[in-house]
């Protein structure tokens, strides 16, 4: 098993969640987060540090794409370690749904 980074995090992008990860699986895009799928422990401590639960156990339904998503992105952006301020207004994108299609990106993040 191990944890995925879902629709959620898209335009949101809180940072709690890496603060905690003991072994630095997380990576960074313009506007979401990933989890390195062959890094991650399964420790779970992350998932209830999201405060929008965008971070799900790849055993949920439907969690199948992204566990690919979060591995291919994870290759390729830069690693993050540190909290950083979510996005202004990351509060009102949480309850957006599906969001994928429409406002994910591809592009990487600033990283530490």
């Amino acid at each position: 098993m191990t944890y995925i980074v879902g629709d959620a995090c898209i335009k949101c992008k809180y940072t709690d969640c890496v603060e905690v990860c003991p072994v630095d699986c997380f990576y960074e895009g313009e506007n979401m987060l990933v989890i390195h799928p062959d890094e991650c422990i399964d420790c779970g401590v992350c998932e209830p540090e999201c405060p929008i639960d965008a971070i799900k156990p790849d055993t949920e339904p439907g969690t199948e794409p992204w566990v690919e998503l979060n591995r291919k992105y994870a290759e390729s952006w830069p690693n993050i370690t540190v909290k950083k301020d979510p996005f202004p207004d990351a509060d009102k994108w949480g309850e957006v749904k599906d969001k994928l299609d429409t406002h994910f990106s591809a592009e990487p993040g600033a990283g530490d």
